[in-house]
C-alpha cells in the first residue's frame, strides 16, 4: 500500500454513475479507513440523478459529488484501480493492482434500472473491503 491506509480509485467513462456509486459505498462502508477517489476518462457534466436517488435509498449522499477527469497523479496515488468500462483510456502503471468490474452503464436509465447496478456495486465493494481490511469489520451498511 502507498500510505498508512489503502487507497482505491474507481474509474468509469463519465464518472457520473458507476464510479460515483462505488466511491460512495466504499467511503461509507470503510468508515474512513480507505482513501477513496473516482474519476472518468471523459467526465460528464453532473452525477446521474438516478444514481444519486438510488444511493439516497441506502442513506448515502452523493448529490454533492462532481465528475472529475482521470489524471495520471490519481492513478499513481492509488493502490487499487478499479475500471468500469473505460477500456484502453485508463493509464496502466507497474505495481498497481487493477480490477475491471463489468457493470451495466446506468446512463440514461431510471431508478428501477439503476437499483440492481447499485446492489451489484455494493456487493463488490463489500468483497473488496474484506481484502483491503482483513483484520477489521467494515462499518455496518445502512438499510431502509
Amino acid at each position: 500500500m502507498t500510505g498508512a491506509r489503502p487507497s482505491v480509485l474507481f474509474v468509469c467513462v463519465h464518472n457520473a454513475g458507476r464510479s460515483q456509486m462505488a466511491a460512495g459505498f466504499l467511503a461509507h462502508l470503510s468508515g474512513g479507513q480507505v482513501e477513496v477517489r473516482s474519476a472518468g476518462s471523459l467526465p460528464g457534466d453532473q452525477v446521474n440523478p438516478s444514481a444519486v436517488a438510488a444511493m439516497a435509498e441506502m442513506d448515502i449522499d452523493i448529490s454533492q459529488q462532481t465528475p472529475k477527469v482521470l489524471t495520471t497523479d490519481a492513478v499513481q496515488a492509488s493502490d487499487v484501480v478499479i475500471t468500469m468500462g473505460c477500456g484502453d483510456s485508463c493509464p496502466i502503471f507497474p505495481g498497481k493492482r487493477y480490477l475491471d468490474w463489468h457493470l451495466e452503464d446506468p446512463a440514461g436509465q431510471g431508478l428501477e434500472a439503476v437499483r440492481p447496478i447499485r446492489d451489484d456495486i455494493k456487493a463488490r465493494v463489500q468483497a473488496l473491503l474484506v481484502e483491503l481490511l482483513p483484520d477489521q469489520s467494515p462499518a455496518p451498511a445502512t438499510h431502509r
